[in-house]
């Protein structure tokens, strides 16, 4: 049945190839009919690219046979629709910026096409990424695979439940402020915040020094074999660096030393709902069952939130700035504030921020010192309803736009890596524990990651 090929990591289907006990057309044909039984409750696509994923399933059949198949080949993939893609219109979610065929690939599409992976679509994202929801005015909203009128979060939103509704095992997203980690969280997916600059970006985003592109999938090593293929520098990216780790995925086959980890249930700021905090410390359990040195901290920050609101509100006014008064209308009224604020800031308020968030940066590092990893909860609640732009309160507390996002923007501004993974549900919905490590602590977040996720158990996955 479709259902059970569906149900396959992108691990599990290259294996498979390799056997020859599947094929990559067969794949792709179970994955687009999948999209098609699952697209009416969900919306997690704009676009179902069904000529193209047929075109590269048959070249990626050919690849397989002739003992040329890359790394990715006939492993159906999507990629968010605020990606550059020759051929394929890009919307953005807005009525303002136009659906427009870029004419060029950007260096994600290009290397996850370059490695023989299947397209099968590009996915929801509210208008410019600007929230943690999904929904827009061109496409409406976008639900959660685990319970229909919850939102599946954002602003990678389509992304997650693409993965969740088992839409193919691979997706990518985008990260300014908590972007892929937000829906991964939402939707019981791995979601994965590269190190800044291990994966190219072009064009750049309107908040480039925060934006992170990275995978969501279902498994931690599904997520370490898309980052394989997504990581390196391109000149098109003047931030892009060289990985340090020559593979993600065969780094999860080394054990793991005993590790010293820093465990803050809040980061010393953030209001935690109970079932949220209850799961998380469940998690932390598991981690210390596994012999790691777990100690909870008193990191003792203040919430950066101002900062990153500030890098965010100016970005995205100078976005609009040139014809705001004339598109105003025909934007989300949401983006219309966050727009109007962005214009009343000055350059010196800018330009205070940057410098308060590297004094900032530090004290996270000082914070942290002599720790390998830092652990808390991904976010402060589960899934609000669809189409909200916030949750309205957390634990009581009434929220903004962004700010409520309280424990995954801190981790853009100091651009290390950042991991996602499911560890149990609240109320039906799924509760994220986030794995936090330095700047190119990628291979150990994931490592750390893969160790979780094989003591805990497979997370189930939402019955659709």
């Amino acid at each position: 049945m479709p259902e059970a090929i569906t149900d396959l990591a992108a691990t599990e289907l290259l294996d498979a190839y390799a056997r020859r006990t599947l094929d990559p057309v067969e794949v792709t044909e179970a994955t687009l009919e999948r999209i098609e039984q699952v697209e009416p409750a969900v919306n997690a696509f704009v676009t179902v690219t069904e000529a193209r994923a047929h075109a590269d399933a048959r070249r990626a059949s050919a690849a397989w046979a002739a003992g040329t198949a890359g790394r990715l080949c006939g492993v159906p993939y999507s990629l968010k629709d605020l990606v550059a893609t020759k051929g394929i219109p890009t919307g953005r979610g807005s009525l303002v910026w136009g659906v427009d065929d870029a004419g060029f690939d950007a260096p994600v599409a290009e290397r996850l096409a370059a490695a023989g992976g299947v397209l099968v679509g590009k996915t929801t994202t509210p208008e410019m990424g600007w929230k943690g929801d999904s929904g827009n005015r061109r496409n409406g909203p976008c639900h959660n695979p685990w319970q229909h009128g919850r939102t599946a979060g954002g602003s990678s939103g389509g992304t997650a439940a693409a993965a969740a509704a088992r839409c193919g095992p691979l997706h990518q997203g985008s990260d300014g402020a908590g972007s892929v980690r937000i829906p991964a969280g939402f939707c019981g997916m791995v979601g994965l915040k590269p190190t800044y600059g291990l994966v190219a970006q072009y064009p750049a985003s309107a908040v480039e020094t925060v934006s992170h592109v990275g995978p969501i999938t279902r498994t931690v090593a599904d997520c370490a074999l898309m980052l394989d293929v997504m990581v390196g520098v391109d000149e098109r990216d003047r931030t892009s660096v060289a990985p340090p780790c020559p593979s993600y995925l065969q780094a999860l086959q080394r054990p793991l030393d005993r590790l010293h980890i820093a465990y803050s249930a809040d980061l010393g700021y953030a209001r935690i709902e109970d079932g949220v905090a209850t799961h998380v410390r469940a998690a932390v359990d598991v981690l210390r069952g596994l012999g790691h040195d777990v100690e909870e901290v008193a990191l003792g920050l203040d919430d950066p939130w101002w900062i990153e609101q500030t890098i965010w509100e100016t970005g995205m006014a100078a976005l609009h700035d040139d014809r705001f008064d004339q598109v105003r209308d025909a934007l989300d009224p949401g983006l219309v504030a966050v727009i109007e604020s962005g214009r009343t800031r000055s350059g010196v308020d800018l330009a205070r921020a940057y410098q308060a968030r590297v004094a900032w940066v530090d004290r996270l590092r000082l914070a942290l010192d002599g720790y390998d990893l830092l652990v808390c909860p991904t976010l402060p609640c589960t899934a609000f309803p669809a189409g909200d732009n916030h949750p309205g309160t957390v634990a009581g507390h009434e929220v903004t736009y962004l700010g409520w996002t309280t424990l995954t923007y801190p981790f853009n501004l100091s651009g290390g890596a950042a991991l996602t993974v499911p560890c149990g549900l609240a109320d039906g919905l799924p509760v994220g524990l986030q794995i936090v490590g330095r700047r190119f602590a990628d291979e150990l977040v994931l490592r750390l990651g893969a160790a979780y996720e094989a003591s805990a158990g497979p997370f189930s996955v939402p019955v659709l």
